[in-house]
């Protein structure tokens, strides 16, 4: 990963949102949600971070900026904006 977060920033690759719902209906793309669950992929250097790479967090629906880097959307925060560890 050429991408390195700095001080207390976050980069998550946002988890797909779900395409069918559990009774098999498929959800068109206009109604489909903004994920709001990712796995983290790197963090900062500030020694107080509570997340850790890898792990999957949820995290507010308007939360982050968006980027593209090799093809792949991802999303840059501060731990802040993180909600929660699952």
């Amino acid at each position: 990963m050429s991408i390195k977060p700095l001080a207390d920033r976050v980069l998550i690759e946002p988890i797909a949102a779900e395409t069918k719902t559990a009774s098999g209906l498929y959800i068109p793309d206009n109604a489909k949600e903004t994920p709001s669950q990712g796995k983290v992929i790197a963090i900062g250097n500030d020694e107080d971070l509570t997340v850790k790479v890898g792990e999957t967090v949820i995290y507010g629906k308007f939360s982050g900026t968006g980027i593209t880097h090799e093809g792949v959307d991802y999303l840059i925060m501060p731990e802040s904006e993180i909600l929660a560890i699952i």
